[in-house]
């Protein structure tokens, strides 16, 4: 009889497992996994902590008695594989009753990520600080939060998992402050995207610092020092600064270990020692639009690995293509979505790179309850090949960047992004759909009908002497806030208005969200102006640099 030992379950490990008994019903199965629960959902931990998730129970997908009745699959949770021996093909393991070994025909590592804890002065004293990455650890959070006087909790690191603690915490009720060591909140997302998401946090009460690391730990954990020397005061403190491949096992066995120490596989998941593979977390991955070396810690690419590697093992032609990272997190009323490379990651590769942004309604804005959605699109300036979509908005960015990263798996570029056909209802969307717009306006830019300015870039333009016009009406301006210096024409005053403006001098048009300087910039360029559109208009603009508008 065929034997296959599986080391590690949640995602990969199980998708394997289970895929493997689907196309394998004569084969023994075991699955080793050195905690006390191999099918959690780990994604779900922190809505637990605030009571979104009321029950502990709802975390726990499937246990060893339900996939042993329904698959037939040897469950063997707290069993450590503390060694592995491919010369014999056995792995060593350790439980409760002692050491023992067990021999494989084929051999499947997921052994996931562990948090990466900093090495900062004073950790190993404190007694409250936590990470987050499975259900004991859940425990051991909870009942330090259901402590008597418990009030101040800092999260250091604002990548996804740590905004989500950061709002479920918030809405536990505590004092909540979060550290960033970047520029911004949600490094992997572009500065301007994530500003949306700083100004949710600071609208819930949550205080935000970035730029800053904590250096210091003092009177075991309660007091936290920064880089620049602030000391906040911490009951509790949750390390989410990031994760890393756990591979120490793989290692040890002679396993070749590649980018950031990620376990490296072939186009089959196979390792370098035969019939030896691996998927998940630990695993490195191509990044699929640039073909570099990655470590794409989500859940679906994770599934999607385990599914596949028991395909292999099973005689079907399956291939590792890679992943672009499809992510999106909610912070409290809020949401972000990424797909692919961001505008930073796509300059960081070389890549030619051009951007666009677009605000519409997640539905016909005549229909009750509509909310914008701030798009942005990455995409070469010469083919109009996509390299990445940007989105936050109340509801609807899901979609939007699904559609998106579906594009860029089957190749799309820029020029289909209007030919796509997608529902329309006004409860659910609009006859021309963001995604259909931010398509229309990336080729605008391509084929010449539009040049414009980025954020990053205003102030050195109009240092130049470049003017900007401001074409949204007067009211606007007094609700809303404007621009320190500029020229004011309401769009539909505009043709009646051209002779008051300069042929000698260049424009830099704006509005609220882009569409009506879009406008204007067609009207005055074929007047014979000098025109630029400033990318997403006032609304990015004023969110991103809110210092530089004046209210009146």
């Amino acid at each position: 009889m065929e034997k296959i030992i599986i080391i590690g379950g949640v995602a990969g490990g199980m998708s394997a497992a289970t895929r493997l008994r689907r196309l394998k019903e004569d084969a023994e199965i075991i699955v080793f996994d050195k905690g006390p629960y191999v099918s959690f959902a780990n994604c779900g931990l922190p809505y637990y902590v605030s009571g979104e998730i009321a029950q502990r129970d709802a975390l726990i997908l499937q246990t060893p008695e339900s996939l042993s009745t329904r698959f037939n699959l040897d469950v063997r949770p707290l069993h450590d594989v503390i060694q592995i021996n491919p010369d014999r093909k056995t792995v060593t393991v350790k439980n409760q009753d002692g050491i023992f070994e067990a021999s494989y025909d084929h051999l499947i590592l997921s052994p996931g990520a562990k948090p990466f804890i900093p090495k900062i002065d004073g950790l190993q004293d404190a007694d409250n600080i936590f990470s987050l990455r499975n259900v004991p650890d859940l425990d051991k959070l909870m009942a330090k939060i259901n402590e008597n006087g418990a009030e101040k909790v800092t999260v250091i690191g604002a990548g996804f998992i740590g905004l989500e603690m950061a709002e479920n915490l918030r809405q536990k009720g505590l004092a909540v402050t979060i550290v960033e060591k970047a520029s911004h909140v949600l490094p992997t997302m572009d500065e301007e995207m994530a500003a949306f998401i700083t100004q949710e946090l600071v609208h819930q009460g949550v205080r935000v610092i970035t730029a800053q690391s904590a250096v210091a730990f003092k009177d075991k954990g309660r007091k936290i020092i920064l880089e620049d020397g602030t000391m906040l005061n911490s009951d509790i403190t949750i390390l989410s600064v990031g994760i890393q491949p756990e591979t120490s096992l793989a290692a040890a066995a002679g396993i070749k270990l590649g980018f950031r120490g990620g376990i490296l596989v072939d186009d089959d998941y196979q390792t370098n020692l035969k019939d030896i593979y691996a998927v998940g977390d630990a695993i490195v991955v191509k990044q699929q639009i640039t073909n570099s070396d990655a470590l794409i810690s989500l859940a679906s690419p994770a599934n999607r690995q385990g599914r596949q590697v028991a395909d292999v093992i099973a005689g079907l032609a399956r291939q590792n293509k890679g992943s672009i990272g499809t992510a999106i997190v909610k912070v409290f009323d809020l949401s972000a979505a990424t797909t692919g490379l961001s505008e930073q990651a796509a300059k960081q590769a070389g890549l030619q790179v051009e951007v666009v942004h677009t605000t519409g309604k997640d539905h016909a804005g005549y229909y009750p309850g509509a909310t914008d959605i701030t798009l942005k699109l990455i995409f070469s300036p010469e083919s109009g090949i996509i390299y990445g979509a940007q989105a936050v908005g109340n509801k609807g960015i899901d979609k939007r960047i699904d559609i998106i990263a579906t594009a860029i798996k089957g190749g799309l570029s820029i020029f289909d992004l209007p030919e796509l056909e997608l529902t329309y209802a006004p409860p659910f969307g609009s006859a021309k759909d963001p995604v259909n717009m931010i398509g229309y306006a990336a080729m605008n830019l391509v084929e010449g009908l539009s040049d414009h300015v980025q954020w990053y870039d205003l102030t050195a333009e109009l240092a130049t002497g470049k003017v900007l016009l401001d074409v949204r009406n007067e009211g606007e301006l007094k609700i809303n806030g404007q621009f320190k210096s500029f020229v004011n024409i309401p769009l539909d005053d505009l043709r009646s208005r051209l002779s008051e403006l300069d042929k000698t001098i260049s424009y830099i048009v704006t509005c609220h969200s882009g569409l009506r300087s879009y406008i204007a910039e067609r009207i005055l360029k074929q007047a014979g102006f000098t025109v630029q559109n400033l990318d997403g208009a006032f609304s990015l603009y004023n969110t991103i640099k809110p210092e530089e508008i004046n209210h009146v």
